[in-house]
């Protein structure tokens, strides 16, 4: 059967999935929730499923290699060149480049880019702008030096090493200046247009992105990278993991993405059918505000709490495969992340500890968001923590109250999660083992735990540029935050996807952004 735009468009919107067809086999069809994206503008869009998009719409001058993420490969730019100043790179734009439009990928594309991130100063700009950059000084700092070159310069003490990481950020893709400006209003370079629309040199172009309900996507052919196996992505919000996961059975999908634990449980075994558990860059850990009381100012009661959060407990057990156990601030996959697990579930031992620092009937108040599965969670480490005689007591909340209370210092202990903001070691160390007591709204911070000589060594490892120094640098920071700290690291997420099992090519990787379509292919399926 011929599938056209329009028809799959209808398909997608359509309110009753039994009567559909398998899928094209042209198109790759996903099921998940899109309710999150606001905005497919670059320079705007931080939502899981904006950042999906990004690596199959836009490309950047250099990127992770999706088989082996920690090395950066170039992508629109084919070479770079630090400057001598240490505070400056020149890069060297790909030949024949051009965006889906037909225009030629160009130095003022870039500067464009860049530029327009830190002027619109929507939510993803910080991440360029730890480079020293301002709307005042970003012109600046960008300039074109030969007809295919572009330089890149920056006043922050941080490493040529360092700023290709942030360039490889969703942030950083590269953006047709002509097409953009060519839809600008009132100013915004294009930011409008491009919440609905693209502009880039992926593998990919917006077809068509109907908030809340659909975004397709067709082939760019003339893509640097290589034209994509399949000529469309169709991206349908399913809102439900139940009916994401029956669409997948039934071969009306090809992709069902955030499963939870009851519907891989459902699939496995199925035919057809392929469950997967990807890690993924998203920590559960729980942090204590340590001036709320003399215990949980302690490092003795820090200690002791190791011991009594039951790792196996909760990633096996109470949530079935969602969670691996992972106890350092970076997470598995990450450049320099300690795997190890030191810590297990010991009642006994934490008893013998808090006895010996004279820490008698401890209790101390949880704040944690009502969502599954941080209650859940909170559930379990209140009935772990009673063994070794801590009292603990919940206080549920909706996630933006407890977010509020937490940064307002309004508490004593919470159960949260923290997310890579981009693929650099910095993103968490800056999180955990950073305060430098300006202002600044890291997770120490909100902690009110002191730390100079930490806070002195995050800062020196964005000025490294020797790979294995900064891995021993961010090994060093692991083991002092692993062993006395007011957190407790114990779980590393799994996204859970299935897909079906006539499909080859697909690659997930550890970071929201690391989703990548373009070498998707399908071999044919009997007909249901």
């Amino acid at each position: 059967m011929k599938y056209n735009v329009p028809s799959m468009i209808a398909l997608a919107l359509a309110t009753s999935f039994s009567a559909y067809a398998a899928t094209p086999p042209d198109t790759l069809v996903i099921a998940q929730s899109i309710d999150d994206a606001s905005s497919l503008d670059p320079a705007q869009g931080f939502e899981l499923t904006s950042v999906q998009a990004f690596t199959n719409l836009y490309q950047r001058l250099v990127q992770s290699d999706p088989k082996n993420p920690i090395d950066i490969q170039p992508t629109l730019a084919s070479n770079w060149q630090p400057g001598a100043d240490n505070r400056s790179m020149t890069f060297t734009l790909r030949d024949g480049a051009t965006f889906a439009s037909g225009n030629p990928v160009r130095p003022e594309d870039v500067i464009f880019s860049l530029s327009r991130v830190v002027k619109l100063n929507l939510e993803p700009s910080f991440i360029l702008t730890q480079l020293g950059w301002t709307p005042e000084n970003v012109d600046a700092s960008l300039k074109k030096v030969g007809p295919n070159q572009v330089q890149v310069s920056w006043s922050a003490n941080v490493s040529p090493t360092y700023v290709l990481s942030l360039l490889s950020a969703p942030v950083a893709s590269i953006v047709d200046e002509k097409t953009a400006m060519a839809n600008q209003k009132k100013n915004d370079y294009g930011n409008q247009w491009l919440i609905t629309h693209s502009a880039g040199s992926g593998p990919y172009q917006i077809r068509r992105f109907i908030p809340h309900e659909v975004l397709l996507m067709s082939a760019n052919p003339t893509s640097p990278g290589g034209a994509p196996k399949l000529k469309n992505v169709l991206i349908k919000n399913v809102p439900e993991p139940a009916a994401r996961r029956l669409l997948l059975e039934q071969g009306d999908a090809d992709i069902a993405r955030n499963l939870g634990a009851d519907q891989m449980a459902a699939l496995k075994g199925k035919a057809g059918v392929k469950p997967l558990a990807i890690p993924m860059a998203s920590l559960y850990y729980m942090q204590f505000n340590t001036d709320a009381s003399p215990a949980l100012k302690n490092p003795a009661f820090w200690e002791a709490s190791r011991y009594l959060f039951d790792y196996h407990g909760i990633a096996d057990d109470l949530l079935k495969g969602q969670f691996q156990v992972h106890q350092s601030f970076l997470p598995e996959g990450f450049l320099g992340a300690l795997n190890d697990n030191p810590y297990t579930y010991d009642p006994a031992k934490a008893k013998q500890i808090l006895e010996k620092a004279g820490l008698t009937n401890v209790s101390f108040k949880l704040s944690v968001s009502n969502q599954p599965p941080y209650l859940d969670i909170a559930q379990a480490l209140q009935a772990s923590f009673a063994k070794g005689g801590v009292k603990v007591e919940l206080i549920p909340g909706i996630s933006t109250e407890v977010a509020t209370s937490v940064k307002a210092h309004k508490y004593e202990a919470t159960l949260n999660a923290w997310g890579a903001d981009y693929f650099d070691p910095n993103t968490n160390a800056a999180a955990f083992a950073y305060n430098p007591e300006d202002g600044s709204t890291t997770l120490a911070m909100r902690s009110n735990w002191h730390i100079p000589e930490l806070t002195k060594q995050v800062i020196a490892a964005t000025a490294e540029s020797d790979k294995a120094k900064r891995v021993e640098m961010y090994q060093a920071m692991q083991r002092e935050v692993q062993k006395s700290s007011p957190y407790v690291i114990g779980l590393q997420a799994r996204n859970l996807v299935a897909v079906r099992d006539n499909l080859q090519g697909y690659v997930q990787g550890i970071n929201p952004d690391m989703v990548y379509y373009s070498q998707v292919t399908k071999t044919s399926q009997a007909a249901k």
